[in-house]
């Protein structure tokens, strides 16, 4: 059985990622320590790198949408150019994204000592006026490190859209720093303007690069990404943009509002302008808490992206085998995360700020290189099947021009990180001779890979333009589900499908931690791969309805859900539900999220049981789009099972008769839909929720209706339809129609007033 990957990314979540990992050590740590070497200008060495990046991120941007693999500029670098530049390619990424973490870590914690040492002007406290030595920052980087890499190592879940709201609450920090502070810029402090020469202007383009290293970090998850003609491109350029205009406009202002001599060689320029312009303690705290928020997400995706690199060079039989060992609990690269941490540790303690800055940057030179000139190389070659959606405008010259610049830039640098990049090539090239060259065999490779993409790409593209006449019901089951929820499933779906003439389609959806790349996990086969395509084979041979069966490896299964959904033209998802708490409520629901993004109908099954259904009980609501859906599954299901069907619908005790005679005609109305006897049941109680649950003891299968959930408001009170499925013991189904809304807050509250 071939697993799928899930493009689950869109437009801003390639905005987020990319943004999210540039805004961080470039405009938090580096302008200090850039202006020292070339004075104000340091202002225009932030746009020039800018500049130079563009030839890598639109050779990225083709690449990607020409190959959309997990892997990003190492896998292009390796398929255009050959194993052996591939090893260069990845070791050096590697190392560049460890230093930026790194950097990033220990950068942070000089922001933290600023805030212990200032005097706490508007809280009233002691004065502080302390100092934590270069020691104490180190270990307390060191720790933050470790905590990270414990939290990489079991896998906690990263999201597109935490990442989005942490882009957010840093660019309105920032907006209001540079709207509260440009106004006392003095002009006077750009004099002279070219403090060191061009000389120090490049030296300090050349630390400052490392900056916009995030701009194609975007790249490694290109596998994941909807869409990635358009929104790959346009969301690396997008970032690119904004993120320079950002940093230009922030040092700017830095330049212009703090002494020249305060500003060069500070570790903490922001906190130091916002305490120059302020004086207030809490300004200084809402800087520093943005520089922490930026800082240690750049050592997460540091630890968590560079990982995957010598997971992809073992994999490809470039490195040790070890690198490749997956931890069967936590499903993450163990020996590939401690190994990434380790290196970042040792860099903390050993190396200064400003020599991490440029020995990233050097690195994060030699890979775009590398990167433009993977790009000549699949140009030139001609080959059939490399197709991307986006060509970059300016071919080859662009090119060209991000080689040369590459190498000009780095005869600027220190002798250290010359020496590293230097060396780094000359390792790999002997690494790959001496370790690597026997064990591959990479001849066509790059055409066999693209070759099998483009096939998958094409079954995909033909499978989504077919005319569907038929219902198509969607059982999305998780890792964990088994045989007998599988069984109950395909018993419910099979009715329902059987009356329509359609199909069923029973995929696994299988989600992996963000530090495993998707490619990774769909080529492993495990045992429970073969566990759940032999049962599946067992459970689909006495069905009397067209079955479908597969596998969809993501990093998010409620966007993998709706979107296999979308694609294949769904009429109703339906999936296994625990029962669920108020706290899952607050934290929000993977259902909820399902209900307000599916193109169709979506009912979760609750309890569920593969025994024989006699009686199914329908619980009303006067809904007019859940009641009808529920009375037409009902149906189908009561008539291809032979079971009963009941309506229910509960009253206060002292309601008024003409109510009960509303309901009795309702009931009637929706009697007209079915085409099996139904009975009718009003039920008298003060409480509806024990009143309806010993009205259903007798019931089989029981129908509920269902909507999205408010955090705040449905954790204060609950739904009723929430406290009634979970007073149940029998299976039950929670309908949500497709054209129901959500109601405004005041929906539970209102619920629980007139209903209760």
């Amino acid at each position: 059985m071939t697993k799928e990957l899930e493009r689950d990314l869109g437009f801003f979540a390639v905005v987020a990622i990319s943004m999210g990992a540039m805004i961080g050590s470039g405009i938090f740590i580096l302008p200090g320590l850039a202006m020292a070497e070339t004075g104000p200008s340091v202002i225009l060495a932030f746009v020039i790198a800018a500049i130079l990046v563009v030839p890598a991120a639109v050779s990225i941007a083709e690449l990607g949408t020409a190959m959309p693999e997990a892997g990003g500029d190492y896998v292009f670098i390796e398929r255009g150019m050959g194993p052996a530049m591939g090893t260069i390619a990845g070791l050096g990424t590697w190392l560049m994204l460890m230093l930026k973490g790194a950097l990033a870590l220990y950068g942070g914690m000089f922001y933290i000592n600023y805030i212990y040492q200032l005097p706490t002007y508007t809280l009233g406290l002691p004065m502080l006026e302390a100092s934590l030595s270069i020691p104490g920052l180190r270990a307390l980087a060191i720790t933050l490190a470790i905590v990270l890499i414990a939290v990489n190592l079991i896998g906690v879940k990263q999201t597109g859209g935490l990442q989005l709201v942490m882009v957010i609450v840093m660019l309105v920090i920032l907006a209001a720093f540079v709207v509260a502070s440009i106004v006392q810029v003095e002009s006077t402090s750009y004099e002279p303007f070219f403090e060191e020469g061009w000389g120090g202007l490049m030296g300090a383009t050349a630390m400052v690069l490392v900056s916009y290293a995030g701009v194609t970090k975007v790249a490694a998850v290109a596998e994941e990404i909807e869409n990635p003609g358009r929104n790959l491109p346009l969301g690396l350029l997008t970032s690119l943009i904004v993120t320079s205009f950002l940093y230009a406009l922030l040092v700017f202002v830095l330049v212009g509002v703090i002494e020249g001599d305060q500003l060069m060689g500070s570790e903490e320029p922001m906190a130091l302008a916002t305490d120059v312009l302020f004086n207030d303690f809490l300004f200084v705290l809402a800087i520093v808490f943005a520089a922490m928020l930026a800082l240690l997400s750049t050592a997460n995706a540091g630890i968590l992206t560079a990982s995957r690199y010598p997971l992809a060079l073992s994999r490809d039989d470039l490195f040790l085998d070890r690198f490749e060992y997956i931890h069967p609990r936590f499903n993450t690269p163990t020996v590939a995360i401690v190994t990434t941490g380790a290196v970042m540790v040792l860099v903390i303690a050993t190396m200064p700020v400003d020599e991490i800055a440029k020995a990233a940057g050097a690195f994060q030179i030699l890979v775009y290189i590398l990167v433009c000139g993977a790009l000549i190389a699949f140009r030139e070659r001609d080959l059939e099947w490399y197709d991307p959606d986006f060509f970059t405008p300016g071919y080859p010259w662009v090119q060209l021009f991000g080689i040369a610049s590459g190498i000009y830039i780095m005869t600027h640098m220190d002798f250290l990180p010359i020496a590293g990049a230097v060396g780094l090539t000359i390792f790999g090239f002997a690494w790959y001779y001496v370790y690597a060259k026997e064990n591959v065999d990479r001849e066509g490779a790059a055409v066999g890979l693209a070759r099998r993409e483009a096939g998958k790409r094409f079954v995909r593209d033909t499978e989504a333009e077919l005319d569907r006449d038929t219902y198509e019901v969607l059982i999305a089951i998780r890792r964990d589900v088994n045989r007998e929820s599988e069984d109950a499933l395909l018993r419910l779906a099979s009715p329902i499908v059987r009356s329509r003439g359609g199909r069923i389609r029973v995929v696994r959806f299988d989600e992996v931690p963000d530090q495993i790349p998707l490619d990774a996990a769909a080529a492993e086969t495990t045992e429970a791969d073969v566990a759940f395509e032999q049962r599946t084979d067992e459970l689909v041979r006495d069905l009397d309805v067209p079955v479908e069966v597969g596998e969809i490896v993501s990093h998010d299964t409620p966007h993998a859900v709706v979107n296999f959904a979308e694609r294949t033209e769904a009429d109703l998802i339906l999936a296994r539900q625990e029962v669920t708490s108020r706290l899952e409520t607050l934290l929000g629901r993977d259902t909820d999220w399902i209900m307000e993004h599916a193109p169709c109908d979506v009912v979760f099954v609750q309890n569920e049981r593969p025994e024989p259904i006699d009686e199914i009980a329908v619980v009303t609501d006067r809904s007019p789009f859940n009641d009808p859906l529920k009375v037409e599954l009902a149906d189908a299901v009561a008539r291809g099972l032979d079971a009963k069907l009941r309506f229910l619908f509960a009253v206060d005790e002292s309601a008024p008769d003409d109510l009960v005679e509303t309901v009795e005609a309702y009931h009637a109305e929706l009697d007209d839909l079915c085409t099996v006897p139904v009975e009718s049941t009003i039920v008298r109680t003060d409480d509806p929720i024990a009143g309806l649950s010993d009205a259903l003891a007798e019931s089989d299968l029981v129908m509920l209706s269902t909507v999205t959930h408010h955090r705040i408001p449905d954790l204060l009170v609950e739904q009723r339809s929430d406290r009634l499925a979970a007073a149940l013991e029998q299976p039950s189904l929670l309908v949500h129609s497709k054209q129901t809304r959500r109601g405004s807050f005041l929906r539970p509250i209102l619920d629980r007033l007139l209903f209760d």
